[in-house]
């Protein structure tokens, strides 16, 4: 099993090709896509749990094997990557967990909370970008990490249950949630800026709910 976690405000194609293209590369039948209640190292997401969880379910209905998984939204307090894995590995203790962070969240892990513990609970699948080198100006802590754990064989990844670093490469998408919501703010051209970034469905939701912008008639 697979997860990609984020506040997913609003999901779009940067989100949806980048978890399909890694569950792909890697020969996964199901990448589960899991949105956070509270992030724990960000502001609060600017739409409700309700309307993001409503809109992954819009998107996810164009990417087969991509699946909304709801339990941070159900549970209380902040969204705690670790705390999501210990429910996954009670779950089953010897299935394997892959969880995919962007290489920047992965030089930032020694700030997540009880961070070491997540290669007990999970494989790390750490998705570079053009031009970013993951082995440079990493923490000390994480560099050790790193050095010990890293992979080049991803079959490891589907036959041991947790501890090991692999990354994988993926071509770029150069989207991001707070573009297209700094545009949806513009009213008279802001549709037309984003409609090739996210599913239609999502957009008409947005619309539909006033998502990321006021409304027409507020004073």
């Amino acid at each position: 099993m697979a997860l990609l976690g984020g506040t997913f405000d609003p999901v779009h194609y940067g989100h949806l090709r980048f978890a399909d293209e890694v569950r792909r590369s890697l020969g996964l039948s199901e990448l589960r896509l899991v949105p956070a209640r509270l992030p724990p190292h960000r502001a609060g997401p600017a739409a409700a749990a309700a309307d993001r969880l409503a809109m992954l379910h819009l998107a996810v209905s164009e990417f087969p094997g991509l699946v909304v998984d709801e339990r941070e939204l159900r549970r209380g307090g902040k969204s705690y990557t670790v705390t999501t894995l210990e429910e996954l590995r009670g779950e089953d203790a010897l299935r394997p967990l892959l969880l995919l962070v962007g290489a920047d969240a992965f030089r930032g892990l020694p700030s997540w909370h009880r961070w070491q513990e997540l290669f007990a609970l999970a494989h790390l699948v750490v998705v570079a970008r053009p031009g970013v080198a993951l082995d440079e100006a990493l923490p000390a802590p994480l560099a050790v990490e790193r050095k010990a754990r890293l992979t080049r064989d991803p079959a490891i990844l589907l036959s041991t249950p947790a501890g090991a670093i692999y990354e994988q490469a993926i071509s770029p998408q150069p989207i991001s949630a707070s573009m297209i919501r700094a545009q949806l703010e513009r009213r008279n051209d802001g549709h037309a800026a984003v409609s090739a970034l996210l599913p239609p469905a999502v957009l008409a939701y947005i619309d539909r709910h006033h998502l990321y912008s006021t409304p027409p008639d507020a004073t």
